[in-house]
Protein backbone atom coordinates (compact mmCIF):
# COMPACT_ATOMS: atom_id res chain seq x y z
CA UNK A 1 0.00 0.00 0.00
CA UNK A 2 1.26 3.37 -0.83
CA UNK A 3 1.38 6.55 1.49
CA UNK A 4 -1.86 7.61 -0.02
CA UNK A 5 -4.11 4.99 -1.00
CA UNK A 6 -8.11 5.91 -2.17
CA UNK A 7 -10.77 2.95 -2.64
CA UNK A 8 -14.13 3.67 -4.71
CA UNK A 9 -14.01 6.91 -3.06
CA UNK A 10 -16.75 9.16 -3.47
CA UNK A 11 -18.17 12.18 -1.83
CA UNK A 12 -20.95 14.68 -2.12
CA UNK A 13 -21.96 18.20 -0.62
CA UNK A 14 -25.31 18.67 1.12
CA UNK A 15 -26.92 21.61 1.80
CA UNK A 16 -30.37 22.68 2.54
CA UNK A 17 -32.68 23.92 -0.58
CA UNK A 18 -34.32 27.53 -0.64
CA UNK A 19 -37.36 25.71 1.86
CA UNK A 20 -34.71 24.62 4.30
CA UNK A 21 -35.86 21.19 4.52
CA UNK A 22 -35.08 19.61 1.36
CA UNK A 23 -31.43 18.82 0.86
CA UNK A 24 -29.37 19.22 -2.70
CA UNK A 25 -26.89 16.69 -3.09
CA UNK A 26 -24.19 17.57 -5.31
CA UNK A 27 -21.41 14.45 -6.01
CA UNK A 28 -17.66 16.44 -6.27
CA UNK A 29 -15.79 13.27 -6.66
CA UNK A 30 -17.17 9.96 -7.41
CA UNK A 31 -15.20 5.99 -7.81
CA UNK A 32 -12.19 7.27 -7.53
CA UNK A 33 -9.16 4.99 -6.36
CA UNK A 34 -5.51 5.67 -6.63
CA UNK A 35 -1.91 4.78 -4.99
CA UNK A 36 0.43 7.58 -4.23
CA UNK A 37 4.09 5.74 -3.26
CA UNK A 38 6.55 7.18 -0.81
CA UNK A 39 9.15 9.57 -2.32
CA UNK A 40 6.57 9.86 -5.59
CA UNK A 41 5.93 13.68 -7.21
CA UNK A 42 2.39 13.53 -8.21
CA UNK A 43 0.38 15.69 -9.81
CA UNK A 44 -3.01 16.04 -10.29
CA UNK A 45 -4.76 18.19 -12.77
CA UNK A 46 -8.20 19.33 -13.77
CA UNK A 47 -10.35 21.97 -14.60
CA UNK A 48 -12.09 24.06 -12.13
CA UNK A 49 -15.12 21.57 -10.39
CA UNK A 50 -13.45 18.63 -11.38
CA UNK A 51 -12.98 17.64 -7.88
CA UNK A 52 -9.47 17.73 -8.02
CA UNK A 53 -9.83 20.11 -4.38
CA UNK A 54 -12.18 18.24 -3.08
CA UNK A 55 -10.14 15.00 -3.61
CA UNK A 56 -7.05 17.38 -1.66
CA UNK A 57 -8.74 17.87 0.94
CA UNK A 58 -9.25 13.87 1.75
CA UNK A 59 -5.53 13.10 2.08
CA UNK A 60 -5.10 14.54 5.64
CA UNK A 61 -8.98 13.96 6.43
CA UNK A 62 -10.15 17.68 5.93
CA UNK A 63 -12.96 15.89 4.51
CA UNK A 64 -14.03 12.29 4.93
CA UNK A 65 -15.54 9.86 2.49
CA UNK A 66 -19.42 9.86 1.77
CA UNK A 67 -18.30 6.33 0.37
CA UNK A 68 -15.13 4.22 -0.26
CA UNK A 69 -11.48 4.90 1.64
CA UNK A 70 -8.32 6.20 1.90
CA UNK A 71 -5.70 5.37 3.73
CA UNK A 72 -3.04 7.44 4.65
CA UNK A 73 0.08 6.15 5.56
CA UNK A 74 -1.82 2.44 6.50
CA UNK A 75 -4.09 4.36 8.84
CA UNK A 76 -7.96 4.63 7.68
CA UNK A 77 -9.21 8.43 7.52
CA UNK A 78 -12.62 7.65 9.01
CA UNK A 79 -10.41 6.45 12.27
CA UNK A 80 -11.07 9.40 14.88
CA UNK A 81 -7.97 8.05 16.60
CA UNK A 82 -5.47 8.15 14.08
CA UNK A 83 -6.26 11.99 12.74
CA UNK A 84 -3.45 13.18 14.88
CA UNK A 85 -0.92 11.08 13.07
CA UNK A 86 -2.41 11.19 9.63
CA UNK A 87 -1.67 15.42 9.61
CA UNK A 88 1.40 14.81 11.27
CA UNK A 89 1.83 12.97 7.69
CA UNK A 90 0.35 14.73 5.22
CA UNK A 91 0.87 18.52 5.46
CA UNK A 92 -1.22 20.76 3.74
CA UNK A 93 -0.42 23.94 1.83
CA UNK A 94 -3.11 26.04 0.32
CA UNK A 95 -3.21 28.43 -2.54
CA UNK A 96 -3.60 31.58 -0.34
CA UNK A 97 -0.72 32.05 1.95
CA UNK A 98 -2.05 34.82 4.12
CA UNK A 99 -4.72 32.29 5.09
CA UNK A 100 -1.88 29.63 6.97
CA UNK A 101 0.22 32.51 8.22
CA UNK A 102 -0.62 33.19 11.82
CA UNK A 103 2.46 34.86 13.43
CA UNK A 104 3.93 38.07 13.16
CA UNK A 105 7.65 37.34 12.35
CA UNK A 106 8.52 34.55 10.07
CA UNK A 107 10.63 32.08 11.88
CA UNK A 108 7.49 32.42 14.84
CA UNK A 109 5.00 31.12 12.02
CA UNK A 110 7.31 28.15 10.88
CA UNK A 111 7.59 27.21 14.03
CA UNK A 112 3.78 27.61 15.71
CA UNK A 113 2.86 24.26 13.93
CA UNK A 114 5.70 22.30 16.40
CA UNK A 115 4.85 23.87 19.27
CA UNK A 116 1.38 23.03 18.87
CA UNK A 117 2.37 19.58 18.74
CA UNK A 118 4.25 20.00 22.25
CA UNK A 119 8.14 19.79 19.98
CA UNK A 120 10.58 20.77 23.10
CA UNK A 121 11.75 24.54 22.51
CA UNK A 122 15.27 23.68 21.38
CA UNK A 123 14.33 21.07 18.77
CA UNK A 124 11.37 23.59 17.24
CA UNK A 125 14.48 26.21 16.51
CA UNK A 126 16.05 23.55 14.89
CA UNK A 127 13.26 22.54 12.44
CA UNK A 128 12.79 26.06 11.84
CA UNK A 129 16.23 26.28 11.41
CA UNK A 130 16.46 23.33 8.82
CA UNK A 131 12.60 24.00 7.32
CA UNK A 132 14.10 28.09 6.08
CA UNK A 133 16.97 26.83 4.45
CA UNK A 134 14.96 23.98 2.43
CA UNK A 135 12.74 26.53 0.48
CA UNK A 136 15.38 29.47 0.45
CA UNK A 137 13.57 32.03 3.48
CA UNK A 138 16.99 31.83 5.67
CA UNK A 139 17.51 35.86 5.66
CA UNK A 140 13.92 36.33 5.86
CA UNK A 141 14.03 34.80 9.32
CA UNK A 142 13.04 38.00 11.39
CA UNK A 143 11.13 39.77 8.48
CA UNK A 144 7.30 40.65 8.73
CA UNK A 145 5.40 37.91 6.59
CA UNK A 146 3.63 41.34 5.12
CA UNK A 147 6.91 42.59 3.68
CA UNK A 148 7.16 39.56 1.66
CA UNK A 149 6.21 38.95 -1.93
CA UNK A 150 3.77 36.26 -3.00
CA UNK A 151 6.30 33.68 -3.73
CA UNK A 152 8.18 34.05 -0.50
CA UNK A 153 4.60 33.90 1.47
CA UNK A 154 4.04 30.77 0.08
CA UNK A 155 7.66 29.42 0.69
CA UNK A 156 6.96 30.29 4.69
CA UNK A 157 3.77 28.54 4.22
CA UNK A 158 5.42 25.78 2.59
CA UNK A 159 8.25 25.64 5.77
CA UNK A 160 5.68 25.83 8.14
CA UNK A 161 4.44 22.65 6.90
CA UNK A 162 8.07 21.43 6.97
CA UNK A 163 8.50 22.04 10.58
CA UNK A 164 6.16 20.14 11.46
CA UNK A 165 8.02 16.99 9.87
CA UNK A 166 4.96 15.79 7.52
CA UNK A 167 6.07 12.54 5.04
CA UNK A 168 4.17 14.07 2.49
CA UNK A 169 3.16 17.24 1.19
CA UNK A 170 -0.34 18.13 -0.04
CA UNK A 171 -0.56 21.36 -2.18
CA UNK A 172 -3.91 22.32 -3.29
CA UNK A 173 -3.80 25.03 -6.30
CA UNK A 174 0.08 27.04 -4.17
CA UNK A 175 0.29 29.24 -7.37
CA UNK A 176 -2.79 30.19 -8.14
CA UNK A 177 -2.41 33.58 -6.94
CA UNK A 178 1.18 34.26 -7.87
CA UNK A 179 2.70 35.87 -10.82
CA UNK A 180 4.41 34.08 -13.28
CA UNK A 181 7.98 34.56 -11.36
CA UNK A 182 6.41 33.58 -7.98
CA UNK A 183 5.23 30.53 -9.52
CA UNK A 184 8.19 29.38 -10.68
CA UNK A 185 10.05 29.82 -7.14
CA UNK A 186 7.50 28.29 -5.55
CA UNK A 187 7.66 24.93 -8.16
CA UNK A 188 11.56 24.95 -8.20
CA UNK A 189 11.28 24.89 -4.08
CA UNK A 190 8.97 22.01 -4.24
CA UNK A 191 10.97 19.85 -6.91
CA UNK A 192 13.92 20.10 -4.78
CA UNK A 193 12.01 18.72 -1.39
CA UNK A 194 11.00 16.15 -3.56
CA UNK A 195 14.13 15.21 -4.89
CA UNK A 196 16.51 16.38 -1.85
CA UNK A 197 14.52 15.40 1.19
CA UNK A 198 12.46 12.83 -0.33
CA UNK A 199 8.71 13.96 0.59
CA UNK A 200 6.78 13.37 -0.86
CA UNK A 201 4.49 15.74 -3.04
CA UNK A 202 1.45 15.70 -4.28
CA UNK A 203 0.46 18.89 -6.42
CA UNK A 204 -3.09 20.11 -7.32
CA UNK A 205 -2.76 22.67 -10.08
CA UNK A 206 -4.33 23.34 -13.62
CA UNK A 207 -0.98 25.04 -14.71
CA UNK A 208 0.47 22.37 -17.21
CA UNK A 209 3.82 23.49 -17.11
CA UNK A 210 4.09 22.88 -13.21
CA UNK A 211 4.24 19.18 -13.92
CA UNK A 212 6.64 17.69 -16.66
CA UNK A 213 8.56 16.77 -14.25
CA UNK A 214 6.15 14.76 -12.19
CA UNK A 215 6.24 11.09 -12.06
CA UNK A 216 2.97 10.57 -12.46
CA UNK A 217 -0.20 12.46 -13.30
CA UNK A 218 -4.31 12.01 -12.74
CA UNK A 219 -5.96 13.97 -14.65
CA UNK A 220 -9.67 14.56 -12.92
CA UNK A 221 -12.90 15.39 -15.21
CA UNK A 222 -16.50 15.61 -13.37
CA UNK A 223 -15.22 14.02 -10.24
CA UNK A 224 -13.43 11.01 -11.83
CA UNK A 225 -9.75 9.93 -12.80
CA UNK A 226 -10.46 10.47 -16.71
CA UNK A 227 -6.58 10.00 -17.48
CA UNK A 228 -3.41 8.34 -16.04
CA UNK A 229 0.28 8.93 -16.40
CA UNK A 230 3.61 9.78 -17.02
CA UNK A 231 3.97 13.85 -18.43
CA UNK A 232 5.03 12.00 -21.71
CA UNK A 233 2.13 9.53 -21.51
CA UNK A 234 -0.78 12.25 -20.92
CA UNK A 235 0.79 15.06 -22.98
CA UNK A 236 0.96 12.89 -25.76
CA UNK A 237 -3.03 13.13 -26.06
CA UNK A 238 -3.44 16.71 -26.72
CA UNK A 239 -6.87 16.75 -28.48
CA UNK A 240 -7.95 14.30 -25.48
CA UNK A 241 -6.60 17.09 -23.14
CA UNK A 242 -8.92 19.46 -25.17
CA UNK A 243 -11.78 17.34 -24.72
CA UNK A 244 -11.02 17.29 -20.86
CA UNK A 245 -10.56 21.21 -21.40
CA UNK A 246 -7.32 21.59 -20.00
CA UNK A 247 -4.47 23.18 -22.29
CA UNK A 248 -0.73 21.56 -22.59
CA UNK A 249 2.71 23.19 -22.09
CA UNK A 250 3.43 26.18 -24.57
CA UNK A 251 6.12 24.21 -26.07
CA UNK A 252 3.91 20.90 -26.59
CA UNK A 253 1.10 22.89 -28.52
CA UNK A 254 4.55 24.40 -30.85
CA UNK A 255 5.74 20.71 -31.64
CA UNK A 256 2.06 19.63 -31.64
CA UNK A 257 0.94 22.34 -34.37
CA UNK A 258 4.69 21.69 -36.12
CA UNK A 259 3.98 17.69 -36.96
CA UNK A 260 0.78 18.21 -38.02
CA UNK A 261 2.26 20.14 -40.79
CA UNK A 262 4.72 17.31 -41.27
CA UNK A 263 7.72 18.76 -39.17
CA UNK A 264 9.44 15.02 -38.13
CA UNK A 265 9.81 15.78 -34.50
CA UNK A 266 8.82 13.47 -31.28
CA UNK A 267 5.29 12.77 -30.20
CA UNK A 268 5.96 13.96 -26.96
CA UNK A 269 8.26 17.63 -26.63
CA UNK A 270 7.81 18.81 -22.88
CA UNK A 271 10.57 21.81 -22.77
CA UNK A 272 12.27 24.50 -25.05
CA UNK A 273 15.83 23.23 -24.82
CA UNK A 274 14.44 19.24 -26.33
CA UNK A 275 12.08 21.78 -29.04
CA UNK A 276 15.42 23.37 -30.17
CA UNK A 277 17.63 20.57 -30.31
CA UNK A 278 15.35 18.35 -32.50
CA UNK A 279 14.21 21.41 -34.71
CA UNK A 280 18.30 21.66 -35.11
CA UNK A 281 18.58 18.26 -36.13
CA UNK A 282 15.84 18.28 -38.81
CA UNK A 283 16.99 21.38 -40.28
CA UNK A 284 20.39 19.76 -40.69
CA UNK A 285 18.92 16.67 -41.91
CA UNK A 286 17.43 18.86 -44.47
CA UNK A 287 20.43 20.54 -45.49
CA UNK A 288 22.38 17.34 -45.58
CA UNK A 289 19.84 15.76 -47.78
CA UNK A 290 19.80 18.69 -50.36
Amino acid sequence: MGIIKAEDLSYNYIKLGEDEKTEEVSEAVRNVSIDIHAGEFVAILGHNGSGKSTLAKHMNALLLPTEGTIWIDGRDSRDEDALLAIRQTAGMVFQNPDNQIVAGVVEEDVGFGPENMGVPTEEIWERVDRSLEAVGMTAYRKSSPNRLSGGQKQRVAIAGVMAMEPKCIVLDEPTAMLDPGGRREVIRTVRELNRKKGITVILITHYMEEVIHADRIYVMDEGQVAMEGTPEEIFTQVERLKELRLDVPQVTELAYGLRKRGVPLSPCILDEEQLVKEILEVRAGNVHNA
